[in-house]
This record gives C-alpha cells, structure tokens and sequence, in this order.
C-alpha cells in the first residue's frame, strides 16, 4: 500500500498594523545595496507595496506572545514605510501584509529571502523599458518611475533595439553585456549581424575591435569636413549617424562619406564663385592643401578697411565692458555662467573689428588668384593675393637714364645719383678727346669693385647696420620677392616639403607660423623701396622678432632618403636644444595615422612599454596590428611620449623620469580596468557601473 505523502502547509498570512513592527537583530543584510530608502519610498507610494514582509511573533521572558512582530527579512521595506509615516504621507496603524513565520530560525528566514531571490536578467529589463515605451510613456516619464537619469533609460532602449538575433545569443550568454553596448553603435541590423559573423572567426572579440567594423569607413563628426558643412544640414540630406550613447563618440561618425564628400563640394564651389566674382585671375579650391602650397608665389599687400567712427566707438564699448568684467572677476575662482557666456561674445565681437577686411588694387587682382579651403575648425579659409611667376609684370630696366647716344653706339645714364657717367665698352677703345667722355664698363667695374671691397671692410666693423642690411635683403626675398633690391647676395629658402604629414596644414605650428606672417605682413610698408627706411626706424626688438621669423622660414631638417645631410641633421639637434624644442607642446600625438599604423607590432610594444610600462604593452601584444595601434593611439593619448626623431635630447631625459615615475600608478589603474573586463567576460552578474558610471539602479527592488 502506497504511502501518502504529506502535505506541505504555508505560513499564514495577514495584515499587521505598521505600528506593531519593529526591525529585527536577526536580518542578515548589513550593507547597503541597491537603490536607497527615500527611493524605494516613492516608489511604494506610487506603486504600492507589491511584497509582503516576513514576520516572527516577538515573545516575552515566559514565551508569550507580546502583540508585536519583528522583521527578519525585508528590513529595507519596513525602512521605507517608516519614512512615509515619518512623512505622515502613511497612517501609524495602516494594514501591512505580512507572512508570518512561527518555525525555523530567523536568520535562515533573511538568508533564504536574499538568497533564493533572483536578479532580473539585464535583457528583460532593456525589454521591460521598451515595452513601456511602446505603450506611450515617454523616456522622461520611465526614467522618474524608476529613479534613473533620462540618459540610463535611452542606453536601455538602445541595448533593446539591437538586432533579435544577437538578443538571442546574449541571453544566451553567447556575449558579454560589454560585447552588445558595442554593438549598439549602429542601427543597423544587418551590419550589426555581419559583423557578428566576422567575430565567429577571430580570436579578438573585444569591444572595441566591434566597435571599430562597425564604424569602419565613417568620418567623425569632429572633422573638420564635418564642422562645415554641419551635422543638422548631412542629416536633413538624409545621412545616417552612427552614436555610442556608452562610451565618448565625440558626437558620432558620420556613414555616408559619399554624401559627406558631395556636400562639401558643393559648399565649396558656392563660396568660391563669390569669390571668384571679385575678378581674380584663378581660384584654386580643395578641402585642404599641402603646407607650403604658396611657396614661390607672391603675396599682394591690400589695404586695410579702416573703422568708421561708429565703429570704433562700438569696439571701445565692447573693450571697456570687457576690461571691467575683467577687473571685476579677476580673483574668483569661478566665473558665473552668465558671465563667462557674456565675456566669450565681447573677445569674439572685438576680434571680429581686428580682422579687418583688406581691399586690392584692380589692376592687380586680375593677374592674381586666391585658395580657397577648409581650416582646421571647419571654418571657410581664404587666402586672396597670390601671384604666380609667369603672371609677373615683366621686369623693369635699370633704373638708367637715358642722357646721350654717339655716333659709336655709347649710351649715357646717370648711376645710382651719382653724376658719373657710364656707357657700354665697345670693340675699340675710345679715342682721346678734350671733351667729357662716359667711362667705360671695364673701368666702372674697376672702380665699384674697390668699393665693394671698402663696403665689405666698413659693414664688418659695424655689426648694428650689418644686421639691417642682413635683414633687408632676407625680408625683400620673403615678403616682396624683390631680392635685387639690395646690394647683399644672401638667399633664404622656404622649403616646401617633398612629403606632406597627414594634417600638416593644419598642424598648431602651422597655424602659428601664419599668423605670424600675416601679422608681420600688416606691419610691413607696401612698397619695397621703403622698407629700408622702415627697419631703420624699427626699435631693435621689432627688427629681432622680424628677423628671426624670416629666419625660421629657411629652416629644413626634412629626412629624404636621396638627400643624405647628417651634419646638417646634427645641427638641427643643435638648434632644437637651443630653442627648447617641445613638440608636445607643438600638438603633436602619436596616432594611428600618423605614425603608429605605419610601423612595426614591435615599435608599437616599445612605444606603449616606455610610456605606461610593460604589463601595458604586453595586454595588447596579441591584437593584430591594426587593432594594436588603435589601442595604442589611446594609451599613449596624454603620455607626451615621442618617437626618437621628434625629441629633443634634454626633453627626453626629463619625459623619461616622468614616465618611469608614473609607471606604477598607471600599471594598478589599468590592471584594475582589465580585471573588470575579465570579469564581465567570465559571466560576472550584472553591475549598473557597467553600462554608465553615474547611473543608479535601474530597478526599484523590493
């Protein structure tokens, strides 16, 4: 005969007023997790309470029921309640379902709660929202319902909205949560799974290798091709955004490079046509030129547009504002908003009255061009005025006139002022005469000869004038292109380079030297045969900054593999500790671009291992090579490390010691970063910390 098999019976249950609980010694939960009192507080009130509380009968010395109950398990929610009686927003005596437990021991009654109790899978609770949104509540609405930002609730539905396929695998755990935020970076479903399919058959399946197929191709929206012809226009032409709402995109990529690269043009053609309707000879127009793209042409020198007086009384208003916000602010800490804002658009108003627009001759714009292209900021850039040597007027006869022909062919002139007399030799010498004869070629260049030479000796006892001369002769070759203005031979060469730099044009220093040209430019008389008298009256700071500019210009230390100059490099060693030369503080940042994709695994290991130390080289030694440099181009961001040919020898020395000093911190900051990622990849439950640094839990656990 079968035995029966007993019946299991359930604690009872029943509604015990709030004011005959009380907390329990024996609650095993000590620290605090999850989303606070105040929060669990409005959400009880908005919801109710939607579980009940566990409760033990409290019994005196003899074992007699007292009337009150303890809380064992569920001590966060009684916490709750609590604030809402304090908050008289809840009756002292209001019903509370309560199960209430008689066997057994308390503490095993907490355990079991805490422990048995299954934590919502991180994808239902990305459907969960999607669901509600779906059913009209909006992002703002979801995210005060459960105590989260706007931004959390937007990642959620954007995890939500990847491609089923790939939801499957991962609630599957066929990913890491890491793994799908990647993935979110584009709408795409498609790609998304092909991407998914190319990850099947590589060894790296990290984030960031997902991140990189998915962009693959893309322009980032910090580009400057980007900056002008602006987003709102690429996407109201129907170009698609690719956005990582989990990690810095820096405003996204932009997929459509064909459409980014039509609208450019044609933005470009539109501003060169009005351009061109100012009457130059040639307009040339590119997203971007090589440096040194006007080497060789001549620049024409405008006019200024001169302020009106209404102007200028603008522009003293501006500056008085803005030199008594100054006056006012200059020892706080922190600037109001309102003011920072208000000081950012009077520097802005007046810098607008500086750039003054320059307005040319005529006759000349119509044998002279301008470039037309994109600045680094995305900004139009114009350069108006360039005159190409085939488009030069044609040189003027020496500055001789003509005073008498004889019969022999000779011709009279008067040279330089003086009254002396010069005329061309002819095959015979002349015959003697009572009369003024010219003298001839032979003897004049007998004659200057021992001038020179008695110039030669009196310039070198008098360095001040030696220098004015120097710099005469540099400045006309430099600004005006009329070198045979002066009586020195010096030359100065601007070398364009045979190779451009990515960025080059664009590079800080590049930027710098030209608005140091432009404003030694405007400094500078038009006319070439004033310049002299102009350095004469130049203090001797001005004619050294002047000088030194120019000089700088015939700087070339460029490596050409069919130029072999190794002393002229080793003065440039010279000459960078001289100056001080830090390219760091140039702008200048390893990248995949410009050098880390274009060498070695092995020089990519040893950049990475000298700047953060070894373990970080050897975190990333078994990426392939374009992925290596990727991750390399972020480690060694902010390292100021340089490749040997940029350093200068004193600098380098310091930058070690920095680095060496900083190694360690770095090594336990990134150990402790892949140790969080290994644990995502092993199964590791899921954190909120995980998917945004400042985000609360998203679910208001009871």
């Amino acid at each position: 005969m079968a035995r029966a098999v007993q019946k299991i019976t359930l604690s009872p249950s029943c509604d015990i007023p709030f004011n005959k609980l009380v907390l329990s010694q024996s609650n095993v939960r000590r620290v605090k997790a999850g989303v606070s009192i105040e929060e669990l507080a409005e959400d009880i009130a908005r919801r109710g309470l939607l579980q009940g509380l566990s409760v033990r009968p409290v019994v005196d010395q003899a074992g007699a029921e007292t009337g009150m109950f303890e809380i064992p398990a569920g001590g966060r929610r009684y916490g709750a309640l609590e604030l809402l009686v304090k908050q008289k927003r809840l009756a002292k005596t209001a019903p509370v379902p309560c199960i209430v437990r008689n066997s057994g021991i308390a503490e095993e009654d907490s355990l079991a709660e805490n422990v048995q109790r299954a934590p919502l899978h991180p994808l239902d609770q990305f459907r969960a929202f999607l669901a509600l949104r779906e059913k009209g509540q909006s992002e703002e609405e979801i995210a005060a319902a459960f105590f989260v930002s706007v931004n959390v609730v937007k990642q959620r539905l954007k995890l939500a909205s990847v491609s089923p396929a790939l939801l499957d695998v991962y609630a599957e755990d066929g990913m890491t949560l890491d793994q799908l935020m990647a993935f979110t970076v584009s709408g795409d479903h498609e790609r998304q799974e092909q991407v998914f399919e190319r990850l099947k058959a590589s060894y790296d399946r990290q984030p960031y290798a997902i991140r990189r197929m998915l962009i693959e191709g893309a322009v980032r929206a910090a580009d400057k091709r980007v900056q002008f012809i602006g987003m709102d226009a690429y996407v109201v032409a129907g170009g698609p955004v690719l956005r990582d709402l989990f990690q810095g995109d820096d405003g996204g990529w932009l997929q459509d490079v064909a459409l980014v690269d039509q609208m450019v043009a044609e933005k470009l053609k539109v501003e060169s046509e009005a351009i061109a309707a100012e009457g130059w000879k040639w307009i040339e127009v590119a997203p971007d030129f090589a440096y040194g793209h006007a080497f060789g042409l001549r620049q024409l020198r405008g006019e200024t547009v001169a302020l009106t007086a209404e102007e200028e009384a603008t522009r003293d208003a501006l500056q008085a504002e803005l030199d008594r916000l100054s006056d006012e602010y200059q020892d706080s800490d922190e600037l109001p908003d309102e003011v920072d804002e208000r000081l950012s658009e009077l520097e802005t108003a007046i810098e607008g009255f500086e750039n003054r627009p320059v307005l040319f001759d005529t006759s000349e714009i119509t044998r002279a061009g301008a470039f037309v292209s994109i600045a680094a900021d995305g900004h139009l850039r114009v350069e108006r005025g360039y005159v190409r040597p085939e488009d030069e007027l044609p040189a003027e006869a020496e500055p001789l006139s003509v005073e008498d022909s004889d019969a022999d062919g000779a011709m009279a002139a008067s040279y330089d002022g003086y009254d002396t007399i010069i005329t061309a030799e002819t095959a015979t010498d002349p015959e003697e005469d009572e009369g003024l004869s010219p003298i001839s070629d032979r003897l004049m260049t007998e004659l200057t000869s021992h001038r020179t030479l008695g110039l030669r000796q009196a310039l070198g006892e008098r360095p001040d004038v030696a220098f004015v001369a120097a710099l005469h002769v540099l400045t006309l070759k430099t600004f005006y292109h009329y070198g045979s203005d002066s009586c020195l031979e010096l030359d100065l060469k601007s070398v364009s380079f045979s190779a451009q730099a990515p960025g080059l044009n664009d590079s800080a220093s590049a930027e710098a030297i030209r608005a140091r040209h432009e404003s030694w430019a405007k400094a500078l008389p038009k006319d070439s045969t004033d310049l002299w008298n102009t350095l004469q009256e130049w203090d001797s700071d001005s004619r050294s900054g002047l000088f030194a500019h120019v000089v700088s210009l015939s700087v070339n230390a460029v490596h050409e593999a069919w130029n072999r100059r190794p002393r002229a490099f080793a003065h440039a060693d010279y000459l960078a500790q001289a100056v001080d030369l830090d390219m760091v503080a140039a702008g200048w940042k390893p990248t995949v671009d410009n050098f880390l994709g274009r060498v070695t695994k092995a020089r990519i290991l040893q950049a990475v291992a000298a700047a953060k130390g070894q373990r970080a080289a050897d975190r990333i030694e078994h990426l392939k090579k374009g992925d290596m440099a990727a991750e390399a181009q972020t480690l060694l961001a902010d390292t100021g490390w340089l490749p040997e040919p940029l350093r200068t020898a004193d600098r380098s020395a310091s930058n070690v010691e920095s680095t060496v000093t900083n190694e360690s911190v770095d090594a336990v900051e990134q150990s402790t970063a892949i140790d969080g990622e290994t644990a995502m990849a092993e199964g590791e439950p899921f954190a909120e910390d995980e998917m945004a640094d400042d985000a609360p839990h998203a679910v208001a656990a009871e």
